[in-house]
């Protein structure tokens, strides 16, 4: 079963992975705390409505580091040792804490990876100092590897400085006994005009097996996404390209090995493992990139239905509500629990987009956008009770959706406190008449989540929903029986 986690990777690592149990790691965590990580959505043009999300802010903060370090003198001294020295010397907190916090991961890492295992760790020259004394303290200085440099052209040119147009990625084995499988690229025209090709060696090329090169750990070959008209490009901030990921998955794992990313985003690394038939591990604290991942590995076998399905059936999402229980189990809890149910439920549940401006009573929780031209947006505003409603609660969210002139409004509770009064007052709103097809939908629905878990969702016109950017057309290796393995 390949499975994505959502939530915090050291509590999946400690409670859901076992040891000793990864053929390979990749990671490629985010190092500013502040940034608005997930930009996956279409905004509306609403005031208060910016579908950007800030899901790392608890996690990353500069208070929780400090449990976080005294947990690691338990399981590190030396480690514990470097990051109480680096906190005395009155570094930046915000430098003491992404260490603190990625130290902390990268321990339990170690402990998942098999014998035979490899680890990749992607940043950006400003931490990689930092991080290789981090890895050197987990791993020990004896399993470095590689420091890959990756280099790459595009973006903006500083005026006083020289352009910064590389990225670093160390690469430590678990043990002496690690697993790496060699490719090349061809030879260049001057080498073979000198004759200078005797090395043997095989480069795949479009099914074809030449003579080349062993490739280097200076990495000039594969462009990093720059252009927006990218047929990969997801517009997702530290989205990595697929040539990437092919090169660090096909030189440290085989086909049918276990390949894990605990900081997956967008999910380049679970696509590539997934088309390379390796099975895999993805883990993200944010929902959104968690359904991002889902609907991007599905995407390549949506006109394939038996492919499709077979997939879908070997993907597991753990984090999120089965049943009706476990849902209510989510929203009866804290408050910021309560804030989770809401997005659980716009987000995973009907593809919208929560309101980051949460409000109280008389506003709304989120919004579903779709269009019938490219200058036309039509919206559907969403309200998610976790708790106790009636009439009065769905008046307000009417008004709401008047005053924002959205399209549709749906309202979403539990079954158990719809009441007959509440549907004759959606009823008493009337419809919504589109121009395509002549159809007819109610511009407010009530939904109930015991529905909801079955499959029912808001209906409104399907011209087509925007609100999710659309996954890439990942390339798929065609099998000659559609019902061929996808997963040995």
């Amino acid at each position: 079963m390949n499975i994505l986690y959502y939530g915090d990777c050291l509590d999946v690592l400690r409670n859901s992975i076992e040891d000793e149990s990864i053929d390979l790691i990749y990671i490629d965590p985010p190092f500013n705390s502040k940034r608005d990580y997930n930009v996956l959505f279409e905004t509306i043009d609403l005031s208060d409505a910016k579908a950007q999300k800030q899901a790392f802010a608890d996690t990353w903060s500069n208070i929780v580091y400090l449990d976080e370090i005294n947990q690691i003198q338990e399981l590190n001294l030396s480690l514990y040792k470097f990051l109480s020295t680096l906190d005395d010397l009155k570094l930046p907190k915000g430098i003491v804490s992404y260490l603190t916090i990625m130290a902390h991961r990268i321990w339990y890492m170690h402990r998942k990876l098999k014998k035979t295992g490899s680890f990749y760790l992607h940043c950006d020259p400003t931490m990689s100092h930092y991080l290789k004394i981090v890895c050197d303290l987990i791993f020990s200085k004896k399993n470095f590897k590689n420091e890959i440099i990756w280099c790459y052209s595009g973006g903006g040119i500083p005026k006083k400085d020289f352009p910064r147009k590389h990225d670093v990625i160390l690469r430590y084995s678990k043990t002496a006994d690690y697993q790496f499988f060699p490719i090349y690229r061809p030879y260049t025209a001057g080498t073979v005009l000198r004759g200078r090709t005797k090395v043997k060696g095989k480069y795949a090329e479009k099914g074809l097996r030449i003579e080349g090169t062993p490739v280097t750990d200076w990495w000039i070959d594969i462009p990093k996404l720059t252009s927006p008209t990218d047929k990969e490009k997801l517009h997702f901030p530290t989205q990595k390209s697929e040539a990437l990921m092919e090169r660090i998955i096909e030189t440290s794992s085989k086909r049918g090995y276990v390949v894990a990313d605990f900081f997956c985003g967008c999910g380049t690394t679970i696509a590539v493992a997934q088309r390379l038939k390796r099975k895999w591990i993805g883990v993200d604290i944010s929902h959104l990139a968690i359904r991002l991942v889902y609907d991007r590995i599905l995407k390549p076998y949506e006109n394939k239905p038996k492919a499709f399905r077979k997939v879908k059936e070997n993907i597991e999402i753990n984090g999120f509500p089965r049943d009706i229980a476990s849902a209510k189990d989510l929203a009866e809890k804290t408050d910021k629990s309560r804030l989770k149910f809401q997005d659980w439920v716009i987000e995973i549940m009907m593809h919208g987009v929560s309101n980051p401006k949460k409000t109280a009573d008389g506003g709304y929780d989120g919004y579903i956008t779709f269009h019938k031209s490219e200058k036309k947006k039509d919206i559907v505003l969403i309200e998610v009770k976790s708790g106790k409603c009636g009439v009065m609660k769905l008046r307000s969210f009417i008004t709401t959706v008047i005053n924002e002139k959205a399209n549709f409004g749906a309202f979403v509770c539990f079954e158990e406190f719809i009441t007959p009064e509440m549907k004759l007052l959606a009823k008493k709103q009337g419809q919504y008449h589109p121009e395509l097809w002549g159809n007819k939908y109610d511009k407010i629905q009530i939904i109930s989540l015991e529905n909801l878990l079955k499959g029912e969702n808001i209906k409104y016109p399907l011209y087509q929903n925007i609100t999710f950017k659309n996954a890439s057309s990942i390339s798929i290796i065609e099998d000659e029986n559609e019902n061929a393995d996808l997963f040995e």
